[in-house]
């Protein structure tokens, strides 16, 4: 049995007209500092002093009004909240699983259009005894149509901006109570959330890892997510270590070597499959970039070594992915790349035509893989009971908008 939080939105209500100032979430140091001189009038000293100001307050801090910026004058801050905004998604709803899993849909408005209707995205943290990882959206729907992921099912409506991605990160520690000083939500006696190092200070965190695995492919949405995912990592702001940062793509090559040139984070692959022709059918984006091209960009990946390995995940789908034949083509296939080959279960979801490979299956398949000398674990499924987990993100709320819907035009 999951717990579904109703969330009090009165304090956070739509407000169309104030999106036409300017977010300062998501800009970088040299853009926050160009949007104070631009905005304020302020002379490159003073920029500099207030941008690291800002900075500490939003990302260290997680501060969303002005005026409690203790360090700043009065008048100052009166000017920022006149021309900027320090805009976090709103909440629509938080489903927490019996597992401890938690699940946040958030809307958002369209930064450069008001006017349009509102975007939904889903966000995930699971919490584990020696770790809290949150899983993040790069994109309203997605890119790539997978054919066993039910949110491939959904069609790309918008990229989300370096903003927006961050602001996943900054609503889950607001909830999670993981800022300085920060009070964490009763959950009715639920297990809380572990505390980790996750900081390049070695702070004790219920957030600790970020996975861009939710919902969209990040490298399609590169530019957003390579800024984002910067700040997330700078040591003065949210000062989550690189090595703790996971970008999972399913194999948009040119975008690879960048990925570890300019950002620096871990790398994982959505596999899926070992042959070209079925790979095609199970992440068709194998047919722009086939799986020569993929293995050749992973083998020069900018600082792969076995301190950095590569993460290849892999669905277990029964009778199409999971022989011995294949777990054997795995391990030729990654020959001499330091890499853990994460072994997921599949999640069932309404209307798919795939079923898990049995556990005997999936522990055969994984004794081959193992025995050839790479860490294979078995991905246990995590918040199943509120759609959760791997490929099932927002089809949920999906279904559910279809149910609304039908119960409207029969009435």
């Amino acid at each position: 049995m999951s717990i579904a939080l109703n969330l009090d939105h009165a304090s956070q209500p739509a407000r169309p007209q104030a999106q036409r100032r300017t977010s300062l979430v998501g800009l970088s140091k040299h853009e926050l500092r160009t949007a104070l001189a631009s905005e304020l009038g302020l002379d490159e000293r003073e920029a500099k002093m207030r941008g690291s100001q800002l900075w500490n307050w939003i990302y260290h801090h997680g501060v969303t009004d002005f005026d409690r910026m203790s360090n700043i004058q009065k008048g100052v801050r009166q000017k920022l909240a006149d021309t900027f905004l320090l805009d976090r998604p709103e909440i629509v709803s938080e489903q927490i699983s019996v597992d401890g899993t938690r699940k946040w849909l958030f809307r958002y408005r369209d930064p450069k259009n008001p006017l349009l209707p509102p975007v939904e995205i889903e966000t995930v943290y699971i919490p584990e005894s020696d770790r809290g990882t949150l899983c993040v959206s790069s994109q309203v729907g997605c890119t790539l149509t997978c054919s066993f992921c039910h949110t491939g099912t959904q069609t790309l409506v918008r990229n989300l901006t370096a903003g927006e991605i961050l602001g996943q990160v900054l609503m889950a520690r607001e909830r999670l109570g993981d800022f300085p000083g920060g009070v964490r939500p009763d959950d009715g006696g639920l297990v809380p959330a572990p505390r980790g190092s996750g900081g390049s200070e070695g702070d004790n965190r219920a957030i600790t890892n970020v996975v861009m695995m939710g919902m969209g492919e990040p490298l399609y949405n590169y530019d957003n997510v390579k800024n984002a995912l910067l700040i997330a990592s700078a040591e003065d702001g949210i000062s989550l270590s690189k090595r703790r940062i996971t970008l999972s793509t399913s194999g948009v090559v040119p975008y690879i070597e960048p990925t570890g040139r300019e950002i620096g984070v871990m790398l994982a692959i959505s596999l899926h499959a070992v042959r070209d022709d079925l790979r095609d059918m199970l992440v068709p984006i194998n047919k722009k970039y086939p799986l020569k091209d993929l293995m050749a960009a992973i083998r020069a990946y900018p600082g792969l070594s076995n301190a950095r390995r590569v993460t290849f995940e892999y669905v277990m789908l029964r009778d199409i992915n999971d022989s011995d034949a294949d777990a054997r083509e795995l391990v030729r296939l990654l020959s001499g790349i330091p890499a853990k080959i994460n072994l997921i279960p599949f999640n069932p979801w309404p209307g798919t035509n795939y079923d898990c490979s049995s556990s005997a299956r999936i522990e055969k398949f994984a004794d081959i893989v193992n025995r050839a000398g790479y860490a294979s674990p078995v991905r246990t499924p995590r918040g199943r009971d509120i759609f959760a987990a791997c490929g099932q993100l927002k089809s949920e709320t999906e279904r559910l908008k279809k149910k609304d819907r039908e119960a409207l035009t029969s009435a």
